[in-house]
């Protein structure tokens, strides 16, 4: 049973004094028979109380505001959490029933949220891999591990490349992106084949020089299997998600997942700067100061229509080429 030590850092700088923040949080890790949030401690800046509820999907999400003029904004989450291995679905038992169980339930309420479909103009070539890709005796168990499998494949992981503001139809373009773009690419291949799939945001938790996502908040994608309930599934490593994978929440995309979102009144400008630590190994402390063990990393600095930007670099060096 690992035990991880986690410190998440979100820190807003403002251009001016600013007043009445109001935001909300959902930086709880998810609790079940999985996974054990052993100690949580939350320090904000003006220390205002946080109020917490459980919103439609189950997520433990926290809201605070802080009236007081300030020009920072700094929310550190500290919190030891174990998890635990899951056992995987059976992989080939009476696929036709698999596939009958998931037609019976595409509109029961716990699943309508999680099939809704969201079109863009790259919709149906991907109906086309989504065929290409399946086999006719496959489980939904076989089938989303293959289509993890192609988006891990297909897509090339660059950082910077796009934003949560980035379109499907961006991503899909330029086959790169980060994990929330990898999950959601994997989300509406398996709503495809009205298999429910629902994003994840959490942590990775592994020092394995192979895994990316590390130092950052990561993302994923679950899907319902019939006769064993959701399973977690990484595109970004190509990998089944397990006890190295913590949750933080699900929902229906990056909007329902969003660790940090707020509003406030004053200067337009700031800057978000975000950074996460994993440790797991002995001891825990909860110092009165943050400490940043790895450089914050500025995330809104980065163009809206970074889609536009990289494709007038690929052009230029194309041209570069060209007249070599």
């Amino acid at each position: 049973m690992p035990e991880f030590k986690i410190q998440h850092i979100t820190k807003y700088t403002y251009e001016g004094m600013v007043r009445d923040s109001a935001n909300q949080i959902i930086l709880y890790p998810i609790k079940d028979e999985y996974q054990d949030v052993i100690h949580q401690e939350m320090q904000i800046t003006g220390n205002p109380v946080v109020d917490t509820h459980t919103d439609y999907y189950g997520n433990e999400v926290g809201s605070f505001t802080y009236s007081e003029r300030h020009s920072v904004m700094l929310i550190n989450s500290k919190l030891s959490v174990t998890t635990r291995q899951r056992p995987l679905p059976v992989n080939d038992i009476f696929p036709e029933q698999q596939w009958e169980y998931l037609k019976n339930i595409q509109y029961m309420v716990p699943y309508i949220d999680f099939l809704k479909q969201e079109y863009f103009e790259g919709l149906p070539e991907l109906q086309v891999v989504v065929d290409r890709e399946r086999n006719k005796d496959d489980t939904p168990y076989q089938i989303a591990l293959r289509f993890c499998s192609y988006v891990y494949q297909n897509f090339n992981y660059i950082k910077g490349v796009t934003t949560v503001e980035t379109t499907l139809d961006e991503v899909w373009n330029l086959k790169a992106g980060v994990c929330q773009d990898f999950a959601h690419i994997l989300m509406v291949m398996l709503r495809l084949l009205k298999i429910p799939a629902r994003y994840v945001s959490g942590y990775i938790c592994t020092h394995s020089s192979n895994m990316r996502g590390e130092g950052a908040t990561h993302a994923w994608a679950e899907a319902y299997i019939p006769d064993y309930g959701w399973l977690g599934i990484d595109p970004t490593n190509n990998c089944v998600a397990n006890e190295t994978h913590v949750r933080l929440a699900v929902g229906r995309n990056f909007s329902d997942c969003s660790p940090v979102k707020g509003v406030y009144k004053g200067s337009s400008g700031h800057k978000l700067e975000v950074a996460v630590t994993v440790d797991d190994g002995n001891g825990f402390c909860i110092d009165d100061k943050p400490h940043y063990d790895t450089p914050l990393q500025q995330v809104t600095d980065i163009p809206k229509n970074s889609y536009q930007r990289y494709m007038e670099i690929i052009q230029q060096q194309q041209q570069q080429q060209q007249q070599q």
